[in-house]
């Protein structure tokens, strides 16, 4: 505001030795309440695993979120559809073998380096929870970026822990940690 008002008394060019404008909004942000500001959201896996094989397949994934305002839903679901697949990779696929002689990647490609493709995505549903708050900021907005896969990995492991009696903790959830363990019929 400061800025316009100054470049409207020089007829809106600016003068040869320029305009500097200062602004601090330390004192509004010190003056607010303390509330939560992030986005939250809860996921949910089913999920099929091979007796014979140890193979996990997931059926299923609904994630529900309160993101603050959702401005636009085309493609506020499309990222929580793609940080949930990104997820199920994370879980069940990705993980970065180091050759300790040479101290470099195995595999450092998409050749050799797995991840979630469109057979591994059977069902993804989102939905999100309409939120009006208006002392949050002036859209209403909260960050949607990375929440879609925060939750996923851990609700895959706990969905193959309901299933097998296996409690895997050491993401990818391989077939090596799910056969020849106790629990595991």
């Amino acid at each position: 505001q400061e800025l316009r008002d100054r470049l409207g008394h020089h007829s809106g060019t600016l003068p040869a030795e320029g305009l500097t404008v200062a602004a601090s909004t330390a004192d509004e942000v010190q003056a607010q309440q303390p509330m939560a500001r992030y986005a939250y959201g809860a996921q949910f896996a089913e999920v099929r695993v091979d007796v014979d094989t140890g193979e996990v397949r997931v059926n299923r994934m609904l994630g529900v979120f309160a993101a603050g305002r959702v401005v636009n839903p085309t493609t506020a679901r499309s990222q929580l559809i793609g940080g949930m697949t990104m997820g199920i990779s994370m879980a069940l696929h990705e993980e970065g073998l180091l050759d300790e002689r040479y101290g470099d990647w195995v595999n450092h490609d998409l050749a050799t380096y797995h991840i979630t493709g469109c057979a591994d995505v059977e069902q993804i549903e989102v939905y999100w929870v309409d939120e009006d708050d208006p002392d949050l900021n002036p859209a209403g907005v909260k960050g949607l970026g990375e929440i879609g896969i925060v939750g996923t990995a851990a609700a895959i492991a706990n969905a193959v822990r309901h299933a097998t009696g296996v409690r895997v903790r050491d993401l990818p959830i391989r077939l090596d940690k799910l056969i020849g363990t106790s629990s595991f019929t």
